[in-house]
């Protein structure tokens, strides 16, 4: 049953014209080097959201600053130990072409984790939290920023 829904709601949604902003987009979108490791990591994931590495000579240029990681302690034990904390990262990018600023902004996210007295857990408990962080803050960057080069795209394409 759920199968054939699916199936009339695309056939529904093909036939209203209705076309996904990523179809035919090109994300040529150069990253520059964002500073730091989670920088690197925040930069390789935005390629990945991209479609992968561009040359600087690119027609879209994403640069992008990321803040210091702030952790905030969500739950303490009676002891006053924390046993559950919180990461948050933000990041500020702009978004040019022809060195033409076209967009900018300001993403977070954020996710808890279990913080327990045994150091290797306690150190692998926060990269899980830093790594997953990062992927959805590259999420949000990546999905602002492809809208913004499709509303740039489609206003240059009316101007002409």
């Amino acid at each position: 049953m759920m199968k054939k829904n699916f199936f009339a709601f695309v056939l529904l949604l093909s036939a209203c014209g209705f076309k996904p902003m990523f179809s035919g987009q090109d994300t040529d979108i150069y990253v520059t080097p964002i500073s730091g490791i989670n920088g690197i990591d925040l930069r390789n994931s935005l390629n990945a959201e991209f479609g992968g590495q561009r040359e600087p000579d690119a027609k879209y240029t994403l640069k992008v600053t990321l803040k210091t990681p702030i952790t905030k302690y969500k739950a303490l034990e009676p002891t006053g130990d924390a046993t559950w904390q919180q990461i948050m990262l933000k990041a500020d990018y702009v978004l040019s072409t022809n060195g033409k600023k076209i967009a900018s902004g300001s993403e977070s996210a954020s996710e808890s984790y279990s913080f327990v007295r045994y150091l290797v857990a306690a150190n692998a408990s926060y990269n899980n939290a830093v790594q997953n962080t990062i992927k959805v803050l590259a999420e949000k960057i990546s999905t602002k920023v492809i809208a913004e080069t499709y509303r740039y795209e489609n206003n240059s394409n009316k101007n002409e």
